[in-house]
């Protein structure tokens, strides 16, 4: 793994890359993609331009349209009949649920459950003499969640954004996931799913599956917003649709940002750069440390510990294209670095890590202190692995309950308050040309102009 000295001149420019997201290196065949287009329109289109067609049709024809494009692109003939998941079918995923995977989706919906209802906002009214003020929380009447499909499962992803809008009070979730020609979601989905408290499951994926959320079809119900990773072509359809619906943003790859003193087992910091490379070719696994020994040793262990792991090449990837260690030479200039770089994730592993947290301004999680695995958040503690990326962090949040609720404020003016008002109001309302809002007020005032 490579070593930047930030000291340096061409290394500090390195470093500036990775702030914007830049890779460091260009993979081989990076942005190659075989076509998903041509068998269903005839001709190769961008993705952008795919997708456009597609939610306009599904938008248009309903359910027609979002069967067949289930059909051509996932392989599944999809029907009116067949897309929701039954009773039966969840009970046989539960039937074959393992022990300790069933103890590990509990423990983690407690968690979880615990973590969001801490976080859910009060209601508060101030019953003044001359206004009474106050604001309420309302949940959605009705959200959807896109689950990925394939061969990746992710029930973790599933009981993430199930649980916060249960939590705030969302009556209906509807997850949707694609399948393939057997039509089969994968169990251990179902579980958590059941488990979490979702009330709809249905068998489709992709831009349609968006678009039918969106809009509504006979088969699916329209939703108030959508929430949920997918790849290129769903995070472009939630693009597509938002303002008809709102989206939980538009993530790009995870990355991790450790914060190091020298003082936490190298082995576990190359351990936790590692459990962040392995999810894709584009994940930033990133180290920043003042210890040039350290950053040497950490290196050394992330080779040591890669040629171990099944998805090597994925995470090999990765670490040569958006990966880095970055010798800096204090911990001003860490934290400096780290408030530049938002991460998604930011660990601090250092003996007084407490101490850091003062200093460190933008993150999408902290993770504090020796023991702090950025994998605890992605799964059991409790704590949301929906986070914003890009650095984004700056100016965004994870996914929480007040994603499922909308504020309302309350005003009620009392007799005094006309008194006390008015002619304030009036003032503005002259001073903007807007005379229908002064006569308004100036009818509660006893006068007309």
């Amino acid at each position: 793994m490579r070593i930047l000295n930030y000291s340096n001149k061409t290394d500090r420019g390195l470093a500036e890359k990775l702030i914007r997201r830049e890779p460091l290196v260009v993979l081989r065949g990076a942005g190659s993609r075989a076509s998903l287009t041509k068998k269903v329109f005839g001709r190769d289109l961008t993705p952008e331009q795919a997708v456009d067609r597609i939610v306009e049709d599904v938008k248009k024809k309903g359910d027609p349209a979002l069967f067949s494009y289930t059909r051509k692109l996932d392989g599944f003939a999809a029907n009116a009949k067949n897309i929701r998941v039954t009773k039966a079918e969840i009970q046989q995923a539960l039937d074959h649920l393992e022990v300790p995977m069933e103890f590990a989706i509990r423990t983690t919906i407690k968690n979880v459950r615990f973590f969001h209802t801490k976080e859910k906002p009060a209601r508060w009214f101030h019953n003044g003499p001359q206004v009474a003020l106050g604001q309420r929380w309302t949940p959605l009447d009705r959200a959807g969640l896109y689950v990925p499909g394939g061969l990746a499962a992710y029930p973790s992803s599933v009981i993430m954004n199930v649980i916060p809008a249960k939590v705030a009070g969302v009556k209906e979730v509807v997850v949707v996931t694609p399948v393939k020609k057997d039509g089969k979601v994968n169990p251990i989905v179902l579980a958590a799913a059941y488990f979490a408290g979702a009330d709809t499951i249905l068998k489709i994926g992709g831009a349609q599956a968006v678009a039918a959320l969106a809009y509504g079809t006979k088969s699916v119900p329209a939703v108030d917003k959508i929430t949920g990773p997918g790849n290129l072509f769903v995070a472009l359809a939630k693009r597509r649709v938002f303002g008809q619906v709102g989206i939980d943003g538009f993530p790009g790859p995870s990355e991790v940002l450790i914060l190091a003193d020298g003082t936490v087992p190298a082995a576990w910091a190359a351990a936790d750069l590692l459990a962040q490379a392995e999810h894709d070719e584009m994940a930033m696994p990133l180290l920043v440390t003042a210890s040039a020994s350290y950053a040497k040793e950490v290196a050394q262990e992330v080779e040591l510990q890669l040629e171990l792991l099944e998805r090597e090449q994925i995470a090999s990837d990765s670490l040569k294209s958006r990966g880095a260690i970055l010798l800096v030479k204090n911990r001003k200039q860490a934290t400096e670095f780290s408030n530049r770089f938002a991460p998604e994730h930011l660990e601090v592993l250092a003996k007084d890590a407490r101490a850091w947290l003062p200093d460190l301004k933008h993150a999408g999680a902290l993770f504090i202190g020796a023991y702090s695995a950025e994998a605890f958040g992605d799964y059991t503690a409790g704590t949301n692995h929906v986070l914003p990326t890009g650095g984004t962090a700056r100016y965004s949040s994870g996914l929480s309950v007040f994603d499922f609720l909308k504020r309302t404020n309350m005003l009620e003016v009392k007799k005094p308050g006309v008194k006390a008002l008015g002619k304030a109001t009036v003032d503005f309302a002259q001073e903007e040309g807007l005379g229908a809002h002064a006569q308004s007020v100036l009818f509660r005032m006893g006068r007309e102009k």
